[in-house]
């Protein structure tokens, strides 16, 4: 199946609000930032029902971006609807999804622990200190026009 980028920020905001639990998989109930991702790409069909990544720590292990390349396109510039994977502190250990940011540039959707509570949330993408860029990635079947 395919999908547009359009399609995948849609999905993605239909779960702002849906509370942060380390590796879940319920949409509209609870999800972790790569559960976000999965359940996107599940809804989609852009991947099998059955296909997930799990047994992977709270704390960077230095496996993201590797399980990424193995799954997605890199690229190399942000687009609408990629999966975005950022550092918050040193080691790639957290993934959004890039959105179009109302006041103009981009924004990232994401599952966010941090937030309080912690939930999907959207905010505007500033790359700093906090959040840094990693690798961007296309979900397959992802098409761009």
């Amino acid at each position: 199946m395919t999908a547009t980028p359009a399609q995948v920020v849609a999905a993605a905001r239909a779960q702002l609000g849906v509370p942060w639990m380390h590796q879940a998989r319920l949409p509209g109930v609870a999800l972790d930032c790569a559960g976000l991702v999965i359940c996107i790409a599940r809804q989609l069909g852009l991947v099998p029902q059955c296909f997930d990544i799990n047994d992977y720590a709270r704390q960077a292990d230095g496996t993201l971006l590797q399980v990424c390349t193995q799954h997605m396109l890199p690229l190399d510039a942000l687009e609408l609807g990629a999966v975005l994977v950022v550092a918050i502190d040193r080691d790639p250990q957290h993934m959004g999804i890039v959105a179009d940011y109302r006041h103009g540039g981009w924004a990232i959707v994401h599952a966010a622990s941090g937030a309080h509570p912690g939930r999907v949330i959207e905010t505007r993408l500033m790359f700093a200190r906090g959040m840094q860029q990693r690798g961007i990635y296309r979900l397959p079947g992802v098409v761009v026009h």
